[in-house]
């Protein structure tokens, strides 16, 4: 069965030529207020507003079809305050059920539940935003499907009968990347991590002078003995002040670059700048692939 809403009245006499669950309004303000119950295996919604619709407990709803402009209510925008910080929502499309669960929690521009209707947590919207996502991505439409994944991961952070050792994977995976989708985010932990990592290569990093070679030999009768040796890289003396020149700066930005593009800096230094490296070459390419995979994710056909 298909619902469809139009955008013009019926025209007298017409109604007989238009399928099945076919509706019309003048403003198209068709919209659908429960799936509850409902068997979605062979239902399809066509310009009908789902911002108010209650999901949960909808049977075969992976197999629900969206067709047209279906919209979902709208994470609430702008900056709100969260105790003594502000915080702001993600722009994504959410369930109203996820707006009612929010509410309850005391979570400000969040849409409480009307009365009469009950509210679930996060273990019940989880394989609801998995199964929305999986009907998405089965009509090849996966870039609008990442909403569906974020609100499907989001939901398993906060569901508390999940292993703690789980959800602070998840807490994490938020934090860097916004679970694989916010290249602004993982985009800005990647360069908040390269400043900081050019800021301890020029303090400590960066050896005061690049070691060279030095070549010692011996004569013994006919024999010459010839031995080449290189000294270890001398730490950086002076106020921290005084090691922050633009030749230093220069060499640490060569050294950061080369070692998340390419793992290699080809670069003396110091005990601090090697292990500052070695962790650098550990986080900053991971970085740096979160930030593409969040832009693949939105421009994936």
């Amino acid at each position: 069965m298909s619902i469809t809403a139009q955008t013009a009245l019926f025209q007298n006499g017409s109604r007989g030529s238009l399928a099945e669950g076919e509706l019309g309004n003048a403003d198209a303000g068709v919209s659908m207020a429960s799936l509850r119950g409902a068997d979605a295996a062979h239902l399809t919604l066509h310009n009908v507003d789902l911002a108010s619709c209650l999901m949960s407990g909808t049977l075969h709803l992976d197999q629900l079809r969206l067709e047209g402009e279906c919209p979902l209510a709208p994470a609430p925008s702008g900056l709100r305050r969260r105790g003594l910080i502000l915080v702001r929502w993600t722009a994504r499309r959410t369930l109203a059920e996820e707006h009612h669960w929010r509410a309850t929690q005391g979570r400000a521009g969040w849409q409480e539940a009307p009365e009469g209707v009950e509210v679930v947590g996060p273990a019940v919207l989880a394989p609801v935003y998995r199964q929305l996502r999986k009907s998405l991505e089965d009509g090849k439409n996966e870039p609008d499907a990442a909403d569906f994944y974020y609100g499907e991961m989001d939901m398993r952070r906060h569901d508390r009968k999940r292993p703690r050792a789980e959800r602070a994977l998840l807490a994490l995976y938020w934090a860097m990347s916004g679970y694989g989708l916010r290249s602004s985010r993982a985009l800005g932990w990647l360069l908040g991590a390269m400043a900081a990592t050019v800021l301890v290569m020029m303090l400590w990093g960066i050896p005061t002078d690049d070691p060279k070679p030095a070549t010692t030999g011996r004569l013994t009768g006919q024999t010459i003995s010839l031995t080449t040796d290189k000294p270890n890289p001398v730490n950086p003396t002076g106020s921290l002040r005084s090691r922050l020149t633009s030749e230093r700066w220069e060499k640490s930005l060569r050294v950061v670059v080369n070692s998340v593009v390419f793992r290699s800096s080809g670069q003396e230094l110091t005990t601090t700048g090697t292990y500052t490296e070695m962790a650098s070459r550990l986080t900053e390419p991971v970085l740096l692939g979160l930030t593409a995979l969040a832009i693949r994710g939105r421009v994936k056909r």
